[in-house]
């Protein structure tokens, strides 16, 4: 049965990915991202009409993939390394080197929901910087969080129908129990479709 709502965020994953000269990527082993508060991603692309006999007689709609926030209780160091091209120097200091060039991931996460988690992979992602500053301790410490900006965008998949720029995926009632219980080990890509 279908989840009827979905609420929370946690299993938050990232995998270095390598995009080859067709766009197609290969995946590292997942890395946990710890500290997830809130994740929110608007859909990119544009709609083009075409009108003939005095209608819309056609629309083109693109799909650029999603661009939106990762809020989390702090950026993890392995991720400053790893994405953002942070270098760690001899006396184990993290210098933020202004030559660092995009690194691209695929962000893994889950939402829960009333029957069972979706689990979700969002293939080619690339992030910013995050902002610094904090406020000053009152009577209760209250935590500051950090924002990382998300770019996702496709990678190629040769096996689905004679190859298609797929941007994500998500599990669904019935998804492969093994892919299901691996998806935080193993980044799933699709070799085919199913057949109806």
């Amino acid at each position: 049965m279908e989840n009827k709502i979905k609420y929370g965020l946690k299993n938050v994953y990232y995998a270095i990915a390598t995009i080859d000269s067709n766009g197609a990527a290969t995946y590292g082993e997942p890395v946990a991202f710890p500290g997830a508060v809130s994740l929110s991603l608007d859909p990119q692309g544009d709609t083009t009409p075409f009108y003939a006999d005095n209608i819309v007689y056609w629309t083109g709609i693109s799909n650029t993939g999603y661009e939106g926030t990762l809020e989390v209780a702090r950026v993890i160091d392995s991720f400053k390394t790893d994405v953002l091209g942070f270098i760690n120097s001899e006396k184990h200091v993290l210098l933020e080197d202004a030559g660092a060039e995009a690194v691209h991931f695929a962000l893994l996460f889950q939402f829960e929901g009333d029957k069972r988690a979706v689990r979700h992979v969002l293939y080619n992602c690339t992030a910013t910087r995050p902002s610094t500053g904090s406020s000053t301790k009152n009577e209760t410490v209250e935590p500051g969080t950090e924002s990382l900006d998300i770019r996702a965008t496709s990678i190629y998949v040769a096996g689905i129908s004679d190859g298609k720029d797929i941007v994500k995926a998500e599990s669904v009632e019935g998804t492969d129990a093994t892919v299901y219980s691996s998806w935080f080990t193993n980044v799933y890509v699709p070799t085919g479709v199913a057949s109806n």
